[in-house]
């Protein structure tokens, strides 16, 4: 919807919105906003709105901590799960510094560059679309979170067995209300895992949607006494959730990745796009999968794909690619866990499939058997190598990758390496309850 400043000074006036939450992510994914009342919209949608960057992670130094926010007038929506009276409403919000020049540790001016590149080749538009995986727990009596569920429910399975399902109907029917078109929801495999998908954006309307998705998510949830989780791996022994990502690109109107006679009606664009995927995607592991938890989803066993290769079906793969053709002709990537910060996970993708195009990659044969199945020398003979084992190598593994280090800028990747390595630091430091069960007593 394409709101001027004129529309949203008058609907804001017409609604009786109070606040208005000017949203903002910072790099390793997390939402933040100023809240503002009403009377100061006008300054808002004029940016002229500011805010101390020193105190947000991975933006600027104290000395120079002044940034302003200019809202992206088409992400302006009413909040619908707040009251009636004294309305909330938000904007999505790219960071400027003072002078007017984008801050280079803007997470969405990363992918804006991207996408900018992408125009420069030719591609107008750049296609995601997210599937989100997320886990609903019993709060305790002080409200806090816990990994107790009380549902029993298994893979597509409904009421009474899925105790959340009214939860997620609520999610779904908030979500329709901001402009979401929700195309499926579900179970999930594990007790209390929970997915819902949403129609194919844009890629920074599909990012913006994937923050917004697991904001009304997590507050619903909360409204309920329940609590959401976007952790990947919550439990032991059970399958982790995940963000599978497809992507489409196109040009003058036409899905470039569908060819009537190619192979498989895939086009060279298409092979060359997953060709990009594979040889960057162990240089941005960190971004798509970034928590030192993320790694205990990325195990053979669980659904979760650990190892580099493609396939047309197999679901055991890297990447596949959907049964659908024509306009709706795909890569879905398999890999991404929604714990990323959408828009850097989104950016290194499309970097990647854009390199392939620019060098004319060739994937590898494509995998049909069940990769978990096969034994290290046959994975080997075929050329099948593995994902990162944790957070610290898939850093190592970014830091020797330039096209990724350039799509981050030197800013962005310092303080994300920085930041990942303290947690990386943190954990290996940290005595867990594995060790105490495991060394107490025995010794």
């Amino acid at each position: 919807m394409g709101y001027t400043k004129e529309d949203i000074i008058r609907i804001v006036k017409e609604e009786e919105i109070e606040f208005i939450r000017m949203q903002f992510v910072d790099i390793f994914g997390q939402l933040k906003n100023v809240a503002i009342m009403a009377s100061q919209i006008e300054k808002a949608v004029n940016n002229q709105i500011m805010f101390d960057g020193s105190s947000i992670e991975g933006y600027t130094r104290i000395n120079e901590s002044d940034q302003c926010l200019y809202p992206d007038l088409d992400s302006f929506a009413i909040f619908p799960w707040r009251p009636s009276h004294g309305k909330v409403a938000r904007l999505i919000c790219d960071v400027y510094n003072p002078d007017g020049t984008p801050f280079v540790g803007d997470p969405r001016g990363v992918l804006r560059r991207v996408l900018r590149q992408a125009k420069d080749m030719g591609f107008d538009v750049f296609n995601i679309g997210p599937e989100l995986e997320f886990f609903l727990f019993e709060t305790d009596s002080q409200g806090h979170a816990t990994t107790v569920t009380r549902d029993e429910a298994g893979y597509f399975d409904l009421g009474p067995l899925d105790h959340g399902e009214s939860t997620r109907r609520e999610i779904c029917m908030n979500l329709e209300s901001m402009g979401f078109e929700i195309e499926a929801s579900h179970h999930e495999c594990a007790v209390g895992q929970h997915e819902i998908d949403f129609k194919y954006a844009d890629a920074m309307d599909g990012a913006d949607k994937i923050m917004t998705f697991k904001l009304a998510v997590k507050t619903l949830a909360q409204r309920n006494g329940l609590h959401a989780t976007f952790m990947p791996k919550p439990i032991y022994g059970v399958a982790g959730s995940g963000m599978h990502i497809n992507m489409s690109l196109f040009k003058d109107g036409k899905n470039v990745f569908f060819d009537e006679c190619g192979e498989r009606q895939l086009s060279k664009t298409a092979y060359a796009f997953i060709a990009g995927l594979l040889e960057h995607v162990k240089g941005f592991t960190a971004l798509t999968n970034p928590l030192v938890n993320s790694y205990k989803r990325l195990v053979p066993g669980y659904e979760a794909p650990c190892y580099r290769a493609w396939s047309a079906s197999n679901r055991s793969a890297l990447i596949r690619i959907p049964a659908a053709r024509g306009q709706s002709t795909r890569v879905e990537l398999r890999s991404p866990d929604p714990s990323c910060n959408p828009y850097l996970a989104v950016a290194a993708c499309l970097a990647a499939g854009l390199d392939g195009i620019a060098r004319g990659l060739t994937p590898p044969p494509e995998i049909r058997d069940n990769i978990y199945s096969m034994d290290e020398a046959t994975r080997r003979a075929n050329n099948i190598d593995a994902l990162p084992r944790d957070i610290k190598e898939a850093l190592e593994e970014m830091k020797q990758d330039p096209l990724i280090m350039g799509v981050l800028g030197e800013h962005v990747a310092s303080h994300y390496i920085a930041g990942k390595m303290k947690e990386w630091t943190e954990y290996q430091t940290r005595v867990s309850s594995w060790e105490l069960e495991k060394y107490l007593v025995t010794y």
